[in-house]
């Protein structure tokens, strides 16, 4: 048996690390479905059963170590970004303002009670605390930044890690557990919040589908296209009823009063479109005699891949483009607006004119089941890059950067939300997004583990409860007070919030727990709208107060 001993002793040995991880993950994974009173911890368990570990003396490379926590952390972030940044920056300009501005406050809050519990303790240092408060938010990039600028001051007393080491278990846990308390005390009920959350979503861009009956005199053998001149709103007609004959309408077809047409535009648009022809009535299109036909055909040819809808030429095609569908939301076909690859159109016309535009959107299913890897890791190539960017500022001995977690975040939502205009493919499918962050995020909290359980146990015997603690107040104080804030004051909705919060703390893990608990993509969104502020704010903040007070 002493080829066992030997794996599980030898932490240079490639299968000891490989086994080392594979254990802690699973069983992580396993311990984080217990739930207690209907709360999990999630992937959170994968951290402490790494602490565990660490404790027990089980090692890896340091080398080795620190290289897949950082790459778990940048296939995290990165899938992140990707998901959302379609949506991000839309989201930005109709909340984003002031959720920013609630991760702000969270941050300052952060800092305030840090110093406070510096001034009041006496006897604690200041690199101490300021090691504790990066622990209580979970920023490794910041803790970094904060020792280089000790580098500078030719400091030589406790390190900052020690302090960090002992705040960030609890700066996950207190993370979450500050989620639960605001659910609680806001007297929140989570069926009640989705459902609200789609009452309340943004139908801007949403299409509304109407049957109108023409029974406005003046648009009486008026041809389609003199009604559009007419009408200030943009519409689509893509079916007209005639004397019982049902056809596709063209741009010199001639309306009648009585012909019922298919309509479709913007939500804001439909009520002004509908006084403005005549009466919406319900109506059956679908008999054995029309010869329309309307299918959702998706876009799979990357030669379609950022092309707008104006420049596809449906005449050629005899067809019709009512709608968009874009990660489950309708979209109005607007004629400048982009397809991109995994883009389902709606188009009605005949059965083969149907089926040969189909042939060149492509419409081959198989085609995104194939992971586009090259878009992928040069986008992470093209963050590190830009996370590695030095940010000067005047009077700063050391320069600031965003780091491999900001970096990577920033350019995947670019990527995500203008890839196209570049002929890149950023379409992954849910599920390949989902193994990706959750294989990121489950490296990254096993590596931390294993780093801070070594000395974890002995710290917190030699006066490190007393950090904990410290950790605990940095960490919940600020947290309740904003949440309670946005919930009361602003009147956000709870996904959000949680959001805002695992992004205000720069926590990974508060946001597998966020996403878990919404099984929705709010957190995300949220989480991506305040990350890159946030990071930069928490990056500069622990140089600052080294700088400015020691």
């Amino acid at each position: 048996m002493s080829w066992i001993e030997s794996i599980s002793s030898d932490y240079l040995s490639t299968a000891h690390t490989i086994l080392l991880y594979a254990l802690i993950i699973s069983l992580g994974i396993v311990l984080g479905k217990i739930k207690v009173c209907g709360i999990s911890l999630g992937v959170t368990w994968v951290l402490f059963v790494g602490i565990f570990a660490g404790h027990l003396g089980l090692q890896i490379e340091p080398n080795t170590l620190h290289f897949i926590r950082e790459f778990g952390l940048i296939l995290f972030v990165f899938c992140i970004g990707l998901q959302v940044g379609p949506s991000f920056f839309s989201s930005f300009k109709q909340g984003g303002l002031i959720l920013n501005l609630l991760a702000v406050g969270i941050v300052l809050l952060n800092i305030a009670t840090a110093l406070t519990i510096y001034y009041l303790d006496g006897e604690t240092e200041l690199p101490m605390i300021v090691g504790i408060l990066y622990g209580a938010v979970t920023n490794t990039p910041g803790l970094g930044a904060a020792n280089e600028a000790l580098g500078q001051l030719n400091y030589s007393g406790s390190s900052l890690t020690s302090g960090y080491a002992c705040a960030y278990p609890m700066g996950v846990v207190g993370c979450i557990l500050s989620m639960v308390i605001i659910r609680y005390v806001c007297k929140i009920k989570l069926d009640k919040e989705e459902t609200e959350l789609k009452e309340h979503e943004d139908h801007r861009d949403a299409p509304s589908v109407m049957n109108i009956r023409i029974s406005n005199n003046e648009l009486n053998g008026k041809t389609l296209k003199e009604i559009r001149k007419m009408t200030p709103y943009s519409f689509i007609c893509s079916r007209i009823s005639s004397h019982g004959d049902i056809d596709k309408p063209y741009a010199n077809t001639v309306l009648e009063i009585n012909d019922v047409i298919l309509v479709v535009c913007k939500e804001e648009d439909s009520q002004g479109i509908a006084q403005f022809i005549g009466e919406s009535i319900n109506f059956n299109w679908y008999n054995d005699d029309s010869p329309m036909v309307s299918r959702r055909i998706l876009v799979t040819n990357s030669e379609i891949n950022g092309r707008k809808l104006k420049d596809l030429h449906f005449s050629t095609f005899n067809v019709t483009i009512t709608r968009v569908n874009r990660s489950g939301v309708d979209l109005y076909a607007d004629p400048n607006l982009e397809l991109q690859i995994g883009d389902k159109v709606m188009a009605v016309g005949k059965k083969d004119e149907v089926k040969r535009f189909a042939h060149v959107l492509g419409n081959e299913l198989k085609r995104l089941d194939y992971p586009h890897i090259a878009t992928i890791f040069f986008g992470i190539c093209l963050g590190i890059l830009v996370g590695s960017i030095p940010i000067h500022f005047p009077g700063m001995p050391t320069p600031v950067k965003l780091g491999l977690a900001g970096g990577p975040l920033i350019v995947s939502i670019i990527l995500g939300r203008f890839g196209h205009k570049f002929r890149l493919v950023t379409y992954t499918t849910m599920s390949a997004n989902l193994m990706l962050r959750e294989m990121g995020i489950s490296l990254f909290l096993a590596s931390v583990g294993l780093s801070s359980g070594g000395n974890f146990l002995e710290t917190i015997l030699n006066g490190g409860l007393l950090y904990v603690a410290y950790g605990i107040l940095i960490t919940m104080i600020p947290i309740i007070i904003i949440g309670i804030i946005a919930r009361y004051v602003f009147k956000i909705n709870y996904f959000s919030i949680i959001g805002v919060i695992a992004g205000g703390t720069t926590n990974p893990a508060a946001l597998a727990f966020a996403s878990q608990t919404a099984n929705n993509d709010t957190p995300a969104v949220s989480y991506s709208t305040v990350y890159p502020l946030t990071m930069f704010l928490r990056i500069l903040s622990g140089q600052l107060i080294l700088l400015l007070l020691m």
